[in-house]
């Protein structure tokens, strides 16, 4: 099955690419697992789709894994519709919860 390209805003790449350069030690941990096809499959980091940046994405899969620290204990809104609106384009979701 050819992997399917979610469209996202052009003004993206910059912020994902600071995101990547800024990650939190929960990312870096995580990253250090999935990498280099780690788990038989190529997973992506800070990925641009539509009007969001997912953390850690598989083409193949179609499987977004999010790692929501403090910051997204307010913002519960916001990535309810970010999580509805990548789902309506197929993509799964993974959320770790980590809280310090």
């Amino acid at each position: 099955m050819k992997n399917k390209i979610i469209p996202y805003a052009p003004h993206l790449r910059e912020y994902a690419r600071q995101l990547r350069n800024n990650s939190t030690l929960s990312e870096v941990l995580l990253w250090q697992k999935i990498k280099q096809k780690g788990f038989d499959y190529q997973f992506h980091r800070q990925v641009p789709m539509l009007n969001y940046i997912v953390d850690f994405y598989c083409h193949e899969l179609m499987l977004a894994i999010e790692i929501n620290g403090d910051s997204h204990l307010y913002k519960y809104e916001y990535d309810t519709l970010r999580q509805g609106e990548l789902e309506k384009q197929g993509v799964q979701f993974l959320f770790f919860l980590m809280v310090m």
